[in-house]
């Protein structure tokens, strides 16, 4: 039985991405394939630091807000405001309205803002003293910062979820968000993640070898979801944020619904805190499938995890083809903008959204042949392809082993 009592609908919708920063701009990126990966030149002066590649935001101005609002969040806080501040005037609601019991917000980050954080401890080690640190420093880089700041930015009085679970944590906030909704908890929930450009990010990845290095001249070539000639992830940056609702508050108000959520489901491998598993991956699909009561065949496409790295490709495609076989669209969107990891589950149910909204399947950019190690899946390749997707399947996977998997219909 499904455990949900109430339908639960996406109304509003916030983007900040490296390739647009508004549903109509991320569907024309996604159908032109233009991308946002550039090269990063500062990384050169960081030793064994391979990669030089990067999906970067470049063109939005974080600025505007009141400073007593914004003087306790850094660039991950900032990119959360914007996007969430889009996405609540997206689903016409007063601000003033949040301020109610009823209304809660589900937000994540892989951590707080690097930049404050390599600010502070620099400051700290270099004098072994704490004069000229700042009062705000640590509310920038906590690793709860976006969920707190945004709870006291639009003085939320419901519950506050913070999901900081590496690249997952977007699509657990709004897996969180939709089972607060859909059980009565909540009215409204604003759901989201944000992740901001650090090289310490593709530092971390680099010491695990699992950043894209051989394409650092010809950043359009990378990353390469899936492909045979891939090499690792690039990491991108943004944020992105969701307004769920009730379907019933939402057709009594008017409001215009990008979409429904379906089902979801969230598990732990419980096996390796950095290696895949098919098992996990499969399992996560198989209670998402549960939870909206739909066969595998109902599903249209299928949005991979997809961040180019050996052994998660692989493991993704069979985990994908164990539950759901060969014949459904699948692909990863990662290819345009990097792995904006805490952000990547928001910013692609905006992507699935805007294919089932425009009538068409972006393709795995730079997917030219088809791993032979991954499995016999209907990758979309090539050119975008028109469709009429009506119901979509988004996949993210972190470390920890914990795997999440959202299933989005057309109303």
């Amino acid at each position: 039985m499904k455990r949900s009592a109430h339908r639960v609908v996406i109304t509003g919708l916030g983007l900040a991405t490296p390739i647009g920063h508004s549903l109509d701009a991320v569907s024309a990126a996604l159908q032109q394939g233009r991308h946002g990966i550039v090269t990063m030149p500062g990384w050169a002066d960081i030793g064994q630091l391979d990669t030089r590649l990067a999906g970067e935001i470049r063109d939005l101005d974080l600025s505007g807000w009141p400073r007593k609002k914004v003087r306790s969040m850094g660039r991950v806080a900032r990119l959360a405001t914007y996007a969430t501040d889009r996405a609540i005037e997206d689903a016409g609601i007063e601000t003033d309205s949040l301020q109610s019991e009823r209304v809660g917000l589900a937000f994540g980050s892989t951590h707080g803002s690097s930049s404050a954080l390599e600010l502070f401890c620099r400051r700290l080690f270099e004098k072994t003293s704490l004069e000229g640190l700042s009062s705000n420093s640590y509310l920038q880089f906590m690793s709860h910062t976006c969920a707190a700041n945004l709870a006291q930015f639009y003085g939320i009085r419901g519950r506050v979820i913070s999901t900081c679970s590496a690249c997952v944590s977007a699509a657990q906030a709004i897996g969180s968000g939709y089972e607060a909704v859909a059980s009565g908890i909540q009215d409204v929930m604003l759901c989201g993640g944000a992740e901001e450009m650090h090289f310490v990010h593709a530092g971390v990845f680099s010491i695990l070898f699992a950043t894209s290095n051989g394409y650092n001249d010809r950043p359009g070539e990378s990353p390469r979801p899936f492909d045979k000639a891939r090499d690792g992830l690039v990491i991108g940056e943004g944020a992105g944020a969701v307004v769920l609702e009730t379907y019933e508050r939402a057709t009594q108000r008017g409001a215009h619904i990008h979409g429904e959520i379906l089902g979801y489901g969230t598990n732990c491998d419980g096996t390796h805190v950095t290696s895949p598993s098919v098992a996990g991956m499969a399992g996560a699909m198989r209670l998402s499938l549960a939870d909206a009561q739909l066969p595998p065949e109902k599903i249209d496409y299928i949005n991979a995890h997809g961040t180019a790295t050996t052994i998660g490709d692989v493991c993704e495609s069979r985990a994908t083809f164990e539950v759901l076989g060969k014949e459904i669209p699948f692909g990863s969107t990662k290819a345009f903008t990097g792995h904006t990891l805490g952000a990547c589950g928001a910013i692609e149910v905006g992507f699935c959204i805007a294919m089932m909204r425009d009538k068409f399947l972006a393709p795995s950019r730079n997917l030219v042949e088809v791993d032979p190690e991954c499995a016999p899946l209907g990758y979309v390749m090539g050119d975008p392809r028109p469709a009429r997707p009506a119901i979509t399947m988004t996949n993210n996977f972190a470390f920890g082993g914990i795997n999440t998997s959202l299933i989005l219909g057309k109303v």
